[in-house]
């Protein structure tokens, strides 16, 4: 792999992609509410990824009452996404990083060389990766991994975050 991958501790790089309904939304804008979990996955409504989108779906009221904002990214069209959201009711963004820049930029490698990788990050609202989970196939661990690790934030708003982005064992790859 020629790019180094983002890990816990890494800030975040700033950016800009437009959504499902073709609004721009940057980082800055996702970060306003507090945490961020951001997934990278390969294809709107291939079956991995349908599984996990439903998944982020059904536990979206948990990781929003814990203060966390949901985003899943992947090189699909606006459009493509518009219908993916519809189709399962996602009530989350989804950003159409269409030359696959964000994901070269996070370090989001490929699986045999060939298919986007699925990762997803656990991002405080300065922006600094608290959490890192990296899995083609367990999809619904990709949710289980943020809302544990979201919860266990809930009360350390207000303290300083360097405790919890340096913790070990926050930054796990299967």
């Amino acid at each position: 792999m020629s790019h180094q991958s983002l890990s816990v501790g890494d800030p975040v790089p700033d950016f800009t992609l437009p959504d499902q309904e073709g609004k721009a939304v940057s980082l800055r804008e996702l970060l306003v509410s507090g945490c961020l979990v951001l997934y990278f996955y390969p294809k709107d409504d291939t079956p991995g990824c349908t599984a996990e989108a439903c998944s982020f779906r059904d536990e979206h009221q948990q990781l929003a009452e814990a203060g966390a904002c949901v985003v899943g990214v992947s090189s699909d069209d606006v459009e493509s996404h518009r219908r993916f959201a519809e189709k399962h009711r996602l009530p989350f963004r989804l950003l159409s990083d269409r030359g696959g820049e964000l994901r070269r930029r996070f370090g989001v490698p490929k699986t045999l060389g060939l298919l986007d990788g699925r990762v997803t990050y656990v991002i405080d609202s300065q922006g600094i990766i608290l959490h890192v989970f990296s899995s083609q196939l367990r999809t619904r661990k990709h949710v289980e991994e943020a809302l544990r690790l979201v919860r266990s934030l809930r009360g350390k708003a207000s303290a300083p975050s360097s405790e919890t982005s340096a913790a070990p064992g926050h930054g796990s790859r299967a």
